[in-house]
């Protein structure tokens, strides 16, 4: 047992590459919360676990319910306390209002990676938009913006009011962030 990794394990680097590459930003096996999560990505308030399917017992795939041949009490024991450790975990998460993501190690297989992937991107992002929505009175056409005429004219990029949330473009990847063009006072003097 020596030799099995608890953390940076084939399938979390994998996950963490392909989040990276999308223009997630995270922090990884943070252990100032339960269970030490694979990913924590605090601008989407959302935790990924990454776990392989024989240690935390997947109930849907052939890993999971493989049963240790040799030393069988010991080896039903520890990973009936693996899972229920997760489930606590996860709970104590999700009522500190962390939306909780487990990817298991047989969705992860060549055939299905791809589309794996592409589904945790939109569940990190989706939710995130969907809570950035607001209010379903929104659609009246009021959308929290706080905008003076010589903004517009100016084409300045106008700021939110500062109780409507985020701007749709900080939620939404891959928008390019417009750098302060006004120049610091000169102090060399």
């Amino acid at each position: 047992m020596s030799r099995i990794r608890g953390k940076d394990t084939s399938i979390e680097v994998m996950v963490r590459r392909y989040l990276f590459s999308r223009g997630l930003r995270f922090r990884k096996n943070d252990k100032r919360y339960p269970g030490h999560p694979d990913v924590v990505l605090p601008r989407w308030h959302t935790i990924v676990f990454v776990n392989g399917c024989f240690w935390h017992m997947h109930d849907d795939c052939p890993k999971g319910v493989r049963n240790p041949k040799s030393n069988v009490e010991f080896w039903s024991a520890k990973l009936l306390r693996n899972r229920e450790r997760d489930r606590m975990q996860r709970a104590q998460l999700e009522a500190d209002g962390w939306h909780v993501i487990t990817v298991w190690e047989c969705e992860l297989t060549k055939t299905a990676r791809e589309e794996r992937l592409a589904r945790l991107y939109e569940q990190i992002v989706g939710q995130s938009a969907d809570a950035a929505a607001g209010p379903a009175d929104d659609a009246a056409g009021d959308s929290g913006m706080a905008v003076s005429d010589d903004v517009k004219s100016n084409g300045v990029t106008p700021v939110r009011a500062a109780s409507a949330g985020p701007m749709p473009s900080e939620t939404s990847p891959g928008n390019v962030v417009v750098p302060n063009t006004t120049t610091p006072p000169d102090t060399s003097r």
